[in-house]
C-alpha cells in the first residue's frame, strides 16, 4: 500500500503547517491531531463476533 492510500501524505502536510505556527496554537494543533489518531485507532478495537 503506498503512503497516499494510507493517509501519510495529508497528515505530513498537516504537521508542517502546525510546525510554522506559534508554540500556543502548535500545541493545540498537536493535541487536536492526537485526538484524531487516537480515535482512528482505538476504533480498530471493536469486537466482532
Amino acid at each position: 500500500m503506498e503512503a497516499t492510500d494510507r493517509g501519510e501524505d495529508g497528515l505530513v502536510s498537516r504537521l508542517t503547517v502546525i510546525e510554522e505556527q506559534a508554540l500556543d496554537a502548535r500545541a493545540e494543533a498537536y493535541a487536536q491531531v492526537h485526538d484524531e489518531l487516537r480515535e482512528q485507532l482505538e476504533g480498530g478495537d471493536v469486537q466482532r463476533g
